[in-house]
């Protein structure tokens, strides 16, 4: 009888191990891979898809697409930057939006200064 349950958590642990290092979209890594300019330019999308549905960017954002994505020194060491820009935004102080990654594609901020 006990042999079951051991089998079934072990199975459970197991398999849910796997998904667990699966990408499902969330946009959550663990570990010191570094995520490829692909991965992090999907995060971006996805990230600026909520800024969107929240109410955080304008409408116009939502057309904007091929952003600049580089790897680079940040104030806290290395990390990813994702550049969209809009001319079609109404304030001309927020036609650029900045995102930020951690080598790995964890979302670390947003911002129209670039800071």
């Amino acid at each position: 009888m006990t042999a079951l349950p051991r089998l079934l958590l072990s199975l459970a642990l197991a398999l849910g191990g796997q998904a667990a290092l699966a990408h499902t979209g969330n946009c959550h890594f663990h570990g010191k891979t570094v995520a490829s300019a692909t991965t992090v330019t999907a995060c971006a999308d996805e990230r600026k898809a909520s800024l969107l549905q929240a109410g955080k960017l304008e409408a116009s954002w939502e057309a904007v697409a091929a952003p600049s994505v580089t790897l680079g020194a940040g104030p806290k060491g290395e990390e990813w930057r994702v550049v969209y820009d809009n001319p079609r935004a109404s304030d001309p102080t927020k036609r650029r939006l900045f995102l930020f990654f951690t080598p790995q594609g964890n979302f670390v901020a947003a911002n129209h200064s670039g800071q």
